[in-house]
């Protein structure tokens, strides 16, 4: 199911309408027809950080522990010449994904996102309102193992030294700024810790994220 074309009438719209104060539940409107469909709006669960702090090594020891209730995707997946815009936020790759994820939550489950991103890059694009919330959770490490660790890669990634520079920048940006974001992004620090036990409290950071709020007594 495509959010972005009515159902009905068939009209495309690149700025998607939800309804959610129906009391049945989150519901799709067309702005042409009228057509009202009800829509799963799900959290979407951002594991980020800089490059080289452990997200595609736990990405794949997710899928173990998260796949009978969430969909564990990699977001360097569609990161093809066709969606590197212009512009360092690179709308069109962040729109691409979350259309995507919003299509992918219709089957039920909550999308687990990895990949490089901040909430300025998502929370202002017309497809935040597809998704009941999303959650950041950057992972950070030591600026010496983040920088070894870039060095350490094959060389077809290209990490020259005027590059891993530019990601110790944005490393420490991160840190310095997760808290004053809207929302806040949680930090998890790697360094020294085995990938398991990484993945073992993403994957707690997730199940929580989802958990519903105790209900006023």
């Amino acid at each position: 199911m495509n959010p972005l074309i009515c159902a009905r009438c068939g009209e495309y719209t690149d700025r998607p309408a939800v309804d959610t104060a129906d009391p049945a539940g989150a519901v799709l409107c067309c702005a042409r027809c009228g057509h009202r469909e009800p829509f799963r709006r799900l959290p979407l669960l951002c594991v980020t950080g800089p490059s080289g702090t452990g997200k595609s090594t736990v990405a794949r020891l997710l899928l173990e522990r998260l796949s009978d209730r969430f969909v564990v995707l990699e977001q360097d997946l569609l990161w093809t010449g066709a969606l590197r815009d212009s512009g360092t936020e690179h709308p069109l790759f962040r729109t691409t994904w979350l259309r995507a994820a919003a299509m992918i939550q219709q089957n039920g489950r909550p999308v687990v996102l990895c990949g490089t991103v901040v909430p300025p890059e998502f929370e202002d694009l017309p497809e935040r309102v597809l998704f009941s919330e999303i959650r950041y959770l950057a992972l950070t490490c030591d600026p010496d193992v983040l920088a070894a660790r870039l060095r350490a890669r094959p060389a077809w990634r290209q990490w020259d030294e005027p590059r891993i520079a530019e990601m110790l920048d944005y490393a420490r940006w991160v840190q310095d700024t997760a808290h004053e974001m809207d929302p806040p992004v949680d930090l998890l620090d790697t360094t020294g810790v085995p990938a398991e036990r990484t993945a073992e409290e993403v994957a707690r950071w997730v199940q929580e994220a989802v958990r519903p709020a105790p209900a006023s007594p």
